[in-house]
């Protein structure tokens, strides 16, 4: 492999763990959001049970997604320098604004959050949770403004053969990028559903005696599963709308097509190939439409089977299959960024800068040692994550630390005689 397919394996695999534990925060930090909210205003003892229980699984995903995200952020100077240089006047300006969402104001608010607990007034630590999960949505909402400029580059200009940004209004307005982040926003609530639904099916399937705690759970993530599938799936269709024309050509699996494509390419920009991949963006679209298929049929059957007390807490085949179902939303999100981002290429900015040029002038034995070292480092983090969420997911609400109330130490009386 040459040093450019080197650092798109790399970059390939690197985003997409990435994107796994963004996809699982934001959704549960919605979730956990929501279930403070009714723990608040009722006084709920287990609705505030519930948050610190799943709390503690997000803030666990939630702290591996922010160490694989700076180190992925090393890449555009290790790996990337081309596009950078060309562009990174342009997208910049997001990426600065998403650091200073992420790394600044979501993380000092979490950081609230946590050692708030019962220290802060019950309204103002709710509060707390809900900048968190809107920062989230922030911070998602500028990594899609980036890549969507990316995929459909508006709001520039060029001077001196360097990108320059002009115009940042229609760099937010980007269509490529608005209704990606509806699709992302409707995908990670899909995720979090599914993963609080699993968990909670793992537990009563185990006839565990905490029944009312996690019935609960599973209703919830049951409820947001089906519309959170159905509001995906809506802006999906409307992503196609906004395909380039030579992705559109290999999507539709149509010869005709792609040599028209492939023609006016060739036109507008010399001699070279400029269809996309063909075999992964078909096959990851494909994917994508067939695990979405499953996911709607498994959360409207199991809308009906939550409405029957009876079947929540006994239909053990059921149980199983929710458990089952948790990696599922993760496969079809990566399945759905490989379509996404291998229908861009051969460009790095499309029609504007070949992935080829954007490539750091190292070697091949430099990119490939690049890609062992963060391949493992991101291998690790990825085990890990799987180890903690589990270990802590099997322990129960019992064996939650967030929140939990400090025991004061018991104080023997002095003997006196």
């Amino acid at each position: 492999m040459d040093t450019v397919e080197l650092a798109r394996l790399q970059f390939a695999l690197t985003a997409g763990a990435h994107f796994l534990f963004v996809a699982l925060t934001l959704g549960l930090a919605t979730l956990v959001a929501v279930i403070q909210t009714r723990a608040t205003l009722t006084r709920s003892p287990v609705h505030m049970r519930m948050t610190r229980f799943w709390g503690q699984l997000y803030i666990i995903n939630y702290a591996m997604g922010i160490v694989t995200g700076i180190v992925m952020e090393f890449q555009f100077g290790l790996s990337w320098s081309g596009l950078t240089d060309f562009a990174g006047n342009v997208f910049g300006a997001s990426l600065a604004i998403e650091t200073l969402v992420a790394f600044f104001i979501e993380s000092t608010f979490l950081g609230l959050w946590i050692f708030g607990w019962n220290r802060l007034n019950r309204w103002a630590h709710l509060a707390l949770i809900w900048v968190v999960t809107l920062t989230a949505y922030a911070s998602a909402f500028w990594i899609l403004i980036t890549n969507g400029f990316l995929q459909n580059p508006v709001g520039y200009r060029m001077t001196g053969g360097v990108m320059e940004l002009a115009d940042f209004g229609a760099l937010v307005a980007n269509p490529a990028a608005l209704v990606a982040f509806g699709h992302v926003l409707g995908g990670a609530m899909v995720v979090g559903g599914f993963f609080m639904a699993g968990v909670s099916a793992y537990h009563l399937r185990r006839r565990t005696t905490e029944q009312d705690f996690f019935r609960k759970s599973l209703r919830i993530g049951v409820a947001v599963a089906l519309p959170a599938t159905l509001f995906t799936a809506i802006f999906g269709g409307l992503g196609f709308e906004t395909l380039q024309p030579a992705k559109a050509a290999v999507w539709s699996g149509s010869a005709e097509n792609m040599a028209r494509a492939q023609a006016d390419m060739v036109a507008r920009f010399g001699p070279g190939d400029y269809l996309p991949p063909i075999g992964w963006v078909q096959g990851a679209g494909m994917t994508m439409m067939i695990l979405f298929a499953v996911m709607l049929f498994f959360s409207a059957a199991s809308f009906l089977f939550m409405l029957i007390r009876p079947v929540v807490r006994g239909f053990r085949l059921w149980h199983w299959m929710l458990t089952l179902m948790i990696p599922v939303p993760f496969v079809t999100m990566i399945a759905g960024w490989i379509f996404r981002e291998m229908g861009r290429q051969p460009w790095a900015v499309y029609g504007l800068l070949k992935t080829s040029d954007a490539v750091s002038p190292v070697s091949a034995g430099q990119m490939l040692t690049s890609l062992i070292v963060f391949t493992s480092l991101f291998g690790v983090l990825i085990l890990l994550n799987y180890w903690l969420l589990a270990r802590q997911a099997r322990r129960g609400p019992d064996a939650a630390a967030l929140g939990a109330v400090e025991q004061a130490p018991v104080v023997q009386p002095a003997l006196t005689f």
